[in-house]
């Protein structure tokens, strides 16, 4: 393997692990986008509902446990880091470690499968940022490509949507609706990127692998004001229109994100399921991929990719693995003011 690089960096999102985490965390999630504090308080009141504590630290400290081990039997030899854009451990104080243990070159993961700017884009300008701020001592860090078409993500995403399936009755099975759904965008903002278009083919590949081919890609977790267009369908939305159609079951493969933080688990175990449930719908949610061995075996072939002098790239259907060098001007902000962006991980 190369020696160019000497550690890895898990690089996320951060959530709140305590109530008093909680308003802190959502103003560095927007800082400098005047968000009202009104606007702050509905959206803490979602983290009420699990004692002020987002399940994304958690996942990520498991993900590192498994990616350790993953590592180990790799042949991987580098120490792994853990630095967060919105909450601790906070990337500059990670990039600080870093620097303090002598590490000159990272390879990055980033906790988002699709392009976009709030996706990709903006973890590039935090790691510039962070940079600047640790100073010269600091470690250059590239990011790994996006992975939405990588079998060790579209496999798991599969077995993971069957599963799913199951656990609807035999009766039922082969006529229940198939729903991913992903984090909604500005349209503005969507069509700066790929976004879109990667995932409709992960929804895509992962339908054609169930055999399916009757399926939706909806959106969920909007923010703004409702004159700004977003992408749609909304899933609550959505799945009352499939009520209305006479469906009796849907799953909803949430396959925007790769653990089950919280627009997972507040946006549709709580607030979708519930709406399903006033409607009649069966909701059943596919869980993400999270610390499946064959995603976390994908961490590792993505890192390969970059230490090895002719990697094999992994990738299904038409468009080919993404670059490894993000281009210049991929995936930039909106050509036009539209208020606070949104934040995903």
């Amino acid at each position: 393997m190369s020696s160019d690089y000497d550690a890895f960096l898990l690089l996320s999102f951060g959530g709140p692990e305590g109530p008093d985490d909680v308003m802190p965390f959502l103003r560095n999630v927007v800082r400098g986008r005047g968000v009202p504090e009104e606007r702050l308080l509905r959206v803490a009141a979602n983290y009420e509902h699990f004692g002020g504590v987002s399940p994304i630290n958690g996942q990520c400290r498991a993900l590192i446990t498994a990616l350790r081990e993953e590592f180990a039997q790799g042949g991987v030899r580098l120490p792994i880091y853990w630095g967060n854009r919105n909450w601790h451990p906070l990337l500059a104080d990670t990039l600080r470690e870093m620097a303090g243990d002598g590490m000159k070159r990272a390879l990055a993961f980033v906790t988002s499968a699709y392009s976009s700017w709030s996706g990709c884009r903006q973890y590039l300008g935090d790691l510039e940022r962070a940079r600047a701020e640790v100073g010269q001592a600091a470690p250059r860090v590239d990011k790994l490509r996006v992975f939405y078409n990588h079998p060790g993500f579209v496999e798991p995403l599969a077995e993971l949507v069957d599963e799913a399936f199951q656990r609807i009755p035999d009766a039922r099975r082969r006529d229940a609706r198939l729903v991913f759904t992903a984090h909604s965008l500005p349209r503005s903002l969507a069509s700066t990127s790929d976004y879109e278009a990667q995932l409709r083919d992960t929804a895509g590949l992962v339908a054609f692998a169930l055999g399916r081919t009757d399926w939706s890609l909806v959106y969920q977790s909007r923010s703004g004001p409702p004159s700004q267009p977003w992408l749609e369908p909304d899933i609550v939305d959505h799945l009352r229109s499939l009520a209305a159609e006479g469906a009796r079951d849907a799953v909803v493969a949430p396959i925007g994100f790769i653990s089950d933080h919280m627009e997972v688990v507040y946006d549709l175990d709580m607030e979708a399921r519930s709406r399903s449930m006033e409607v009649g719908l069966n909701m059943i949610r596919a869980a993400t991929v999270g610390t499946h061995p064959r995603f976390v075996r994908m961490i590792r072939e993505l890192l390969e990719e970059r230490l090895t002098d002719d990697p094999a790239r992994l990738a299904l259907g038409t468009r080919g693995p993404a670059p490894d060098v993000c281009p210049q001007d991929c995936c930039p902000a909106a050509t036009r003011p539209e208020g606070p962006r949104p934040q995903r991980p």
